[in-house]
């Protein structure tokens, strides 16, 4: 499925193709959370890298988070490039060197209509900040830190479960 998207002031437009365009993921990590969750948590969608195109290029700045290794307690700067725009400080989309083909923009960026999830997973809720009630449904799954199962194998699952269509 092919996804149009923006930043509020509009000087950065982008477009990707996306295999996994159902925004089902709720993170709710402090940097998720600071940098794009105005709710307590922010929604990634997954699309292919390769098929992005941008315009306004020369707004898009790029924020690392320091992050601290839990085996070792040291701080260090997370790979993870979060995109976003330089004039109205729109959230637009992360990406990471060590997964090249994937690029994740935030569903509230995208103009696209997009699929209705029958599912949401809940993330990072050991993260979470005090004063967020996350809305769980019966059906969705709960995880205080990562998921059990990929972007790409939840959707795997719901195709399969006749729940998400081909897009």
């Amino acid at each position: 499925m092919k996804l149009e998207g923006s930043c509020h002031c509009k000087r950065v437009r982008f477009s990707l193709e996306s295999h996994e365009p159902v925004p089902f993921m709720r993170c709710y990590c402090s940097i998720c959370r600071k940098t794009a969750g105005a709710g307590g948590y922010a929604i990634n969608i997954g699309g292919d890298f390769d098929s992005m195109q941008v315009e306004g290029k020369k707004y898009v700045s790029v924020y690392q988070a320091v992050v601290t290794d839990k085996e070792t307690g040291e701080s260090k700067q997370s790979p993870g490039q979060r995109s976003f725009c330089s004039q109205c400080g729109s959230a637009l989309w992360m990406w990471d060197p060590r997964w090249p083909q994937l690029v994740h923009p935030h569903a509230s960026t995208i103009d696209t209509p997009l699929p209705t999830p029958p599912q949401h997973i809940h993330i990072m809720l050991g993260s979470k900040a005090e004063w967020v009630a996350p809305q769980i449904d019966a059906n969705d799954k709960q995880f205080k830190e990562y998921p059990d199962e990929s972007l790409a194998a939840w959707h795997m699952r719901m195709r399969k479960a006749g729940r998400v269509g081909k897009y």
